[in-house]
């Protein structure tokens, strides 16, 4: 990897605050090293407040072909994509963008695709199933969004934000595809419980699901990616429930970024 590394190097950016935690720079340049492409992946680390400027001063650079964005900008850098797609602008966040062929930017937003693909990939069927989603951020409603497209019949979401949680609900009750409704931390009676906040990446977080009543009838989700088993999905472990771990849906996620990265 990187044996080609030049001047003529394409460059992708992942923006974030905080960015420490994200694999996504090693994992997207082998990517696309293996596609072939002569690019890489760097991290940058930007506070809110400086992201605007950031990101104008990054549009400049004419061999700066794409940005990965993380928490917690999602929602900020949609208004930065002169276009986006129907994913994006129902959610009104993004997590990939690439230039326009006028150099303007194009977003999408992949993570809540990638994280219904982890879960098909266990041989778990959403269709028709009740599922509760902690969590109404920027991956939050990618998730829940992708959670109603695959078919489950009831979604209860919590999030400490009553406005955001509110907007998501209306948003999505909007598509007329299953019952969304404001949901809590306790799981009991669904049958897939996604945590889709970042409580349980620092030491002592308290747990974003009630584990007491988890049942290992219960199919148990986790965005986190650091550490790899979260405490959440720990204790679903220790129950006996399926899972699928930050890391499993990366790993579709990157897929699927790289590939819209690829077609600019």
């Amino acid at each position: 990897m990187l044996d080609n590394f030049s001047g003529a190097t394409r460059v992708h950016l992942i923006v974030g605050d905080p960015i420490a935690q994200v694999k996504s720079p090693f994992g997207v340049t082998q990517a696309f090293e293996q596609h072939g492409k002569d690019a890489v992946c760097v991290p940058a680390h930007v506070p809110t407040q400086d992201l605007k400027q950031w990101f104008e001063g990054v549009s400049l650079a004419r061999n700066v072909d794409g940005v990965i964005v993380t928490v917690p900008h999602k929602f900020d850098c949609h208004a930065f994509c002169a276009t986006s797609s129907p994913r994006a602008e129902f959610l009104g966040a993004v997590n990939t963008i690439r230039r326009n062929a006028d150099g303007r930017w194009h977003g999408d937003m992949f993570d809540g695709l990638g994280y219904v693909k982890a879960i098909e990939s266990k041989g778990f069927d959403l269709k028709g199933k009740k599922a509760l989603l902690v969590g109404a951020g920027g991956a939050g409603s990618a998730v829940a969004h992708s959670l109603v497209l695959a078919g489950v019949s009831e979604l209860a979401i919590h999030d400490e934000s009553t406005e955001r949680r509110e907007s998501l609900i209306k948003r999505l009750n909007s598509l007329n595809m299953g019952r969304v409704f404001c949901g809590s931390g306790d799981p009991t009676g669904v049958d897939v419980a996604i945590n889709a906040t970042p409580l349980g990446m620092r030491e002592g977080d308290p747990s974003p699901i009630d584990l007491s009543a988890i049942t290992p009838q219960m199919f148990i989700g986790c965005v986190i990616t650091a550490p790899a088993v979260s405490p959440l999905i720990a204790a679903a472990r220790s129950k006996g429930c399926p899972t699928v771990t930050g890391a499993e849906m990366f790993a579709q996620v990157r897929e699927l970024m790289v590939q819209f990265l690829l077609e600019a």
